[in-house]
């Protein structure tokens, strides 16, 4: 049993970034956190408290009871110190003391992801006592994809996760995102589409002789003991 943590820039980024990868922590008996930074919302309307039950409905259909929001925001984290992005991911993770943690892409578009990567370096340092040993930047639709076509931004990943058996749920759980006050979910082709998120899981599949995969970038592993080889989820 591993203890897993999951931050996100805003409501829907754990569901469509890893949902099918929380499924899999889950079944297995590993205890999963979601922490959401912002708000998700404010820079476009006030409903922020639809934006969080869309949110836990949705970590309802990924088997995740324990979501935080740190209310932060919304595509406002450039204008605030990253000392105030990272207080709410280190107290989850002296919390939580989590073993594998997942982070957004620092290439994304989204500059609220790029600032929550930072952050989260910063907060998961290899310090002693961190508790962190597995660290993973994941893919966020309509915005890892969207990045300029330059090298340093480019997410190349080279860790994925048989989500075979977990596709199904990851998009009812991507549907919680329908109800809210403007729709997270979004008509094909758009890449926030329960058909593009198939199709995406699909490709990412067939690169490693898999029916569906989620795809991530290893940002760093610790192996302090043997029995830390168990950490590498999935691929045996």
């Amino acid at each position: 049993m591993k203890r897993v943590l999951v931050i996100g820039a805003h409501p829907d980024d754990e569901t469509y970034g890893v949902g099918g990868t929380i499924l899999k922590h889950t079944a297995r008996g590993d205890v999963v956190s979601v922490l959401i930074l912002t708000d998700g919302v404010t820079a476009r309307h006030n409903e922020v408290e639809i934006q969080k039950a869309a949110a836990r409905r949705a970590c309802e259909h990924l088997d995740v009871t324990d979501v935080r929001f740190a209310g932060l925001p919304d595509q406002r984290l450039d204008s605030l110190p990253l000392l105030e992005v990272i207080r709410p991911i280190h107290a989850a993770i002296r919390e939580l003391a989590p073993e594998i943690v997942y982070t957004h892409h620092r290439g994304d578009v989204n500059q609220d992801h790029r600032m929550i990567f930072a952050a989260t370096l910063v907060a998961v340092r290899p310090l002693e006592g961190n508790s962190v040993k597995r660290v993973l930047s994941y893919e966020m639709a309509s915005s890892t994809e969207w990045g300029p076509p330059f090298t340093e931004w480019a997410f190349l990943p080279n860790v994925f996760v048989d989500i075979s058996a977990t596709l199904e749920a990851k998009l009812r759980a991507v549907e919680a995102y329908r109800e809210t006050f403007q729709s997270e979910v979004k008509p094909f082709p758009h890449p926030r589409s329960p058909e593009a998120v198939r199709i995406c899981a699909q490709q990412r599949g067939v690169t490693v002789g898999m029916q569906a995969a989620e795809a991530f970038v290893l940002v760093r592993e610790l192996v302090l003991h043997h029995t830390d080889f168990d950490i590498i989820p999935f691929l045996r």
